[in-house]
């Protein structure tokens, strides 16, 4: 196995390991990541000794305590980078702008420029919510193979955050559904009553990396053009996922043999 082979595969058992809930048998890797058991047992001792994957005392694996710092620090770029584009959102709805990524069965806020207004919506940067209330959730969510979704689904649940909280598997899918069909996402109250927002995903080329979103006051928000913004707001998310394209492009590009 050549070294930036061996690299590709080790990226490729973490991804899986994070898709997984962070947490995997040597059976589940091996089923999703299609490489053999021995291959995976090398692999996994190398990140075990630099951190990057812990044994568990049922012989599973899970994601480790090195990841941690790796991504502090590239959640802080990713968050920096978003600045200017996050502006835009507000200049854009008049209402504070949000950055959110998916980690394991967790949405995390990285970024926020808040709303001029004096009455105005914040969420914490390192937030971590489930994203079954949430617009970013929803539409980060939208972009995941179906039994992945299910699998967070039956993992975490969907537990009530306040009376418009959609509950349930069945439910949540279909919300879902609405999400791939109009291209956005709606915090309708569901994780904070009286408080509405709207989503975006952020493309990395093929891939669904963020999503981006505006929240203010139920009223406000119900009040502005929700096709309209949703279709501005794409346009900036787009823009953004387009400078994130050529670092992750630059990063695949390499000879896999």
């Amino acid at each position: 196995m050549s070294g930036v082979q061996s690299v590709g595969r080790a990226l490729d058992l973490l991804e899986t390991l994070a898709e997984l809930g962070g947490e995997a048998g040597i059976s589940e890797l091996a089923a999703r990541t299609a490489l053999p058991y021995g291959t995976i047992h090398r692999l996994l001792r190398t990140l075990l000794a630099r951190g990057y994957v812990r044994q568990e005392s049922d012989r599973r694996y899970a994601l480790g305590g090195a990841l941690v710092r790796l991504g502090g620090v590239a959640q802080g770029m990713v968050g920096e980078w978003a600045q200017p584009y996050l502006t835009r959102l507000v200049e854009l709805s008049g209402e504070t702008a949000n950055l959110a990524v998916l980690e394991g069965d967790f949405i995390v806020y990285v970024a926020q420029v808040p709303s001029p207004r004096r009455l105005r919506m914040f969420a914490e940067v390192g937030r971590r919510v489930l994203p079954h209330s949430t617009a970013v959730g929803k539409v980060l969510l939208a972009a995941r193979p179906a039994e992945e979704v299910v699998a967070l689904i039956d993992r975490t649940g969907t537990p009530r955050r306040t009376t418009n909280t959609i509950i349930g598997r069945a439910a949540m899918l279909a919300a879902l559904d609405r999400v791939r069909t109009e291209g956005y996402a709606l915090d309708l109250g569901e994780e904070e009553l009286g408080v509405h927002c709207l989503a975006v995903p952020v493309h990395d080329g093929d891939r669904v990396v963020a999503a981006m979103s505006v929240s203010g006051p139920a009223d406000r928000i119900d009040a502005l053009d929700r096709a309209e913004l949703a279709r501005g707001m794409r346009k900036i998310a787009d823009e953004f996922g387009t400078e994130l394209a050529p670092r992750a492009n630059s990063d695949r590009a390499v000879d896999p043999a």
